[in-house]
């Protein structure tokens, strides 16, 4: 069935067991929930308003609480954690695997944590403690400490007899890794070549030695980029003594992917990317009015260049009616720049070694395209308003700003980067400022020149 076809059904369920809550029907609704995949469940929930969401938390079965509570964004996650009993709570987080229960666990409030991890079980509680401890974005952060090692010296045979009795292997195991006696990583065997292989068989004969582990402190972006560029479905984790510490999985992979092109998108608009879509009004009001309140003064320092130009507009009111050309394409082509940059740091193929002849292609492209528009924008004017002098203002204003558009849509995401500032939040209004500004001053600046 494609996609669209599962979409709209799904769409149609959650507004069927939207109406049933509504008309109190509330045995079928629970009926229908216990047979829903946990993924399903929470895009219901996401898609409900808050008390909604209450009632249909109600309605769930508590042995479903980790596998909706995973699925769940940070800001919905954390609103029904808030009404959840704190044993309760440690149930279904001691149920999750190591990755979704530090990303849960950090992104509550310290005191729902700490009531959250002294309910827990010692052993669960010191697994949970060992993964807070890396830094937030790294491979210790993201990776499952549930996994499998192997000796050397073992044969096949145990190994098979082992898992037979064990019952089951950690969600998404593709490879075993092998381990010496202090547990320091020396090569990992796949686990289809471990069933294929004759009983008698030791690990030492089947192992890759060669295997590429990921460092604990690692970024995540730079895990991402590793498993696109060697393709891998797992890795290993070590410390900086070569010791395991864990694995990381396709899965979480694509959760770091897909979670930072929604900061990408959502970073542009000034928005938190974890934001949830129902979210009370004045919640959504005072996270969403820092940013309106620095775009505005951007507006202002615009109007301020504008205002220094009083008299030359008062005297010239065409002026006023042409001043918003310019700005708009040095906008455009500064943002065509800015976003091409992030992409190519966040693939990893802009760094120091080419920064800076990166910056001088975009100056060239800004200066070629400024001939080109500033030759359009001239024509288009002169004929319009009959005006050659105007034609030839409006063009050299165009040239500098669009000049000044690529050189700082190229510099800004180098210099933010350097500076540990997030460029796809705060580039794009810093280069607007910076085109808004360059543009009305050359252009009423040029025309106060040659005008008046």
């Amino acid at each position: 069935m494609p996609d669209s076809q599962e979409a709209k059904k799904l769409s149609n369920q959650i507004e069927e067991i939207n109406e049933a809550l509504n008309d109190g029907m509330i045995v079928q609704v629970r009926e229908v929930l216990s047979t829903m995949p946990s993924c399903d469940v929470a895009l219901l929930l996401e898609s409900s308003r808050s008390r909604t969401r209450s009632e249909i938390w109600q309605l769930i079965e508590p042995d479903q609480y980790s596998d909706v509570l995973e699925d769940l964004s940070e800001d919905v996650r954390n609103g029904i954690i808030r009404q959840m009993v704190p044993e309760i709570l440690a149930d279904a987080l001691e149920e999750m695997d190591t990755d979704d229960l530090v990303e849960t666990l950090s992104g509550l409030p310290e005191a729902v944590s700490q009531d959250a991890l002294s309910s827990m079980d010692e052993q669960d509680r010191q697994r949970a403690e060992q993964a807070l401890s890396y830094g937030e974005d790294t491979a210790g952060f993201i990776m499952n400490t549930d996994t499998i090692t192997l000796r050397p010296e073992v044969t096949v045979d145990v190994i098979l007899r082992y898992l037979r009795l064990k019952g089951n292997i950690p969600k998404g195991t593709d490879t075993f890794y092998v381990v010496d006696r202090s547990d320091q990583l020396i090569g990992s065997v796949p686990v289809t070549e471990l069933l294929t292989a004759r009983p008698a068989v030791k690990v030492e004969k089947l192992m890759t030695q060669d295997s590429v582990a990921v460092p604990v402190d690692m970024h995540e972006n730079e895990v991402a980029s590793l498993f696109e560029r060697y393709d891998w479905l797992s890795a290993p984790v070590i410390d900086k003594e070569n010791r395991l510490v864990g694995r990381i999985t396709i899965d979480d992979v694509v959760d770091i992917i897909r979670e930072g092109a929604e900061h990408s998108m959502m970073s542009m608009a000034g928005l938190d990317d974890e934001e949830d879509t129902f979210a009370p009004v004045i919640k959504s009001t005072k996270k969403r009015s820092v940013w309106l309140g620095v775009n505005l003064v951007t507006a202002l320092m615009a109007a301020a260049v504008s205002d220094l130009f009083e008299a030359t507009l008062s005297q010239l009111a065409v002026l006023a009616i042409l001043n918003t050309i310019v700005p708009s394409m040095g906008g455009a082509a500064g943002n065509q720049t800015l976003t091409l940059v992030i992409r190519g740091m966040a693939l990893g193929h802009v760094s120091d070694s080419n920064a800076r002849w990166l910056i001088g292609k975009e100056l060239a492209i800004g200066f070629f395209n400024g001939v080109i528009w500033a030759l359009l924008i001239a024509s288009v004017i002169a004929l319009w308003k009959q005006d050659l002098m105007l034609g030839g203002v409006i063009a050299f204003a165009m040239m500098v700003n669009m000049i000044a558009a690529g050189l700082a849509g190229a510099m800004l995401p180098v210099m933010m980067k350097k500076m540990n500032i997030d460029p796809a939040l705060a580039g794009s209004v810093i280069l607007t400022t910076i085109t808004d500004v360059v543009g009305i001053f050359a252009f009423l600046g040029t025309a106060t020149w040659l005008l008046l």
